[in-house]
């Protein structure tokens, strides 16, 4: 397992040259992302398709992101 260290310098190795913070901070943002769903993943915690169906049956704005912001549907 990489330490957080390693995972910031591979993820600069990785970054083209003309990179800015902010392609940095998203890179590093979408690896945190993946990393906690690959944790959930491995400990169990996902929702088939129906289960998530369900839900959004059960609150059909839980899906809603008007304008950009999406509403959580307590998943």
């Amino acid at each position: 397992m990489q330490t957080v260290k390693q995972i910031v310098h591979d993820i600069a190795d990785h970054l083209p040259e003309k990179a800015t913070f902010d392609d940095a901070l998203y890179t590093l943002y979408i690896r945190q992302k993946l990393e906690k769903g690959l944790r959930d993943l491995d400990e169990g915690r996902t929702y088939t398709q129906e289960e998530v169906e369900q839900r959004l049956r059960r609150d059909p704005q839980a899906g809603d992101c008007a304008g950009g912001q999406c509403r959580s549907a307590g998943f």
